[in-house]
């Protein structure tokens, strides 16, 4: 995974209010992850209202008002979709869902009132795509629920929103990501982001209704 796959991630959840931890800075290539290292960020949400229904599977900016805290993996396979095929024979996806992997994870989010255990963390994965066809979207999402992820993104619906919220005007010298998008939006270089964003919220909630 490149920085920068990880960096709109951030950027995201930094744009709807969340505050976001990067639990390591180096990048594991040569040999297996450790479980400390199978979460690439985790986020908590100092605006969560106790008492608020849990979150919608497809995770749009509308629904991160009921994420309290997460823990979040990243797969940035850009030329990929997840197909059931590739959920099946590719293990490495849900590492950050073992037991201890979780277990450790506890260990990044304060406590309640009281010292107490932290509460539950929603397990979310970021992936480029699932499949548009039935029934091969459907057994993707249910393949996904079965091994543990709580919510998916797209990078597609992560995108958009950030265009949506980018503003040409501004000049984003804190960010190299949005810096970027504010020149190529300047420059009409972009397609319309707010009727992407609604094709893509359709798709997401057909996928639901037939895996319901």
């Amino acid at each position: 995974m490149s920085a920068i796959d990880e960096g709109i991630v951030r950027e995201y959840f930094e744009q709807n209010g969340f505050l976001v931890r990067q639990p390591r800075k180096y990048q594991v290539q040569a040999r297996r992850k450790t479980g400390d290292e199978e979460v690439d960020l985790v986020v908590f949400n100092p605006a969560w209202q106790r008492g608020a229904r849990k979150p919608g599977f497809f995770l749009f900016s509308n629904e991160l008002p009921y994420v309290r805290q997460a823990v979040v993996a990243v797969k940035g396979w850009h030329t990929g979709v997840f197909t059931p095929t590739m959920l099946k024979s590719s293990p490495e996806i849900f590492g950050f869902l073992e037991e201890k992997v979780l277990k450790d994870a506890a260990h990044f989010f304060p406590t309640d009132a009281g010292g107490e255990a932290p509460g539950a963390f929603t397990k979310i994965l970021v992936l480029p795509s699932l499949p548009t066809a039935e029934p091969f979207r459907s057994q993707s999402v249910e393949l996904l629920k079965e091994r543990g992820v709580d919510a998916i993104i797209s990078f597609r619906a992560m995108l958009l929103d950030l265009l949506d919220k980018v503003e040409v005007n501004q000049n984003y010298t804190k960010s190299d990501t949005l810096q970027v998008m504010r020149i190529l939006k300047n420059y009409d270089l972009l397609k319309d982001a707010q009727l992407d964003l609604l094709s893509e919220r359709t798709a997401a909630r057909r996928g639901r209704g037939s895996a319901e």
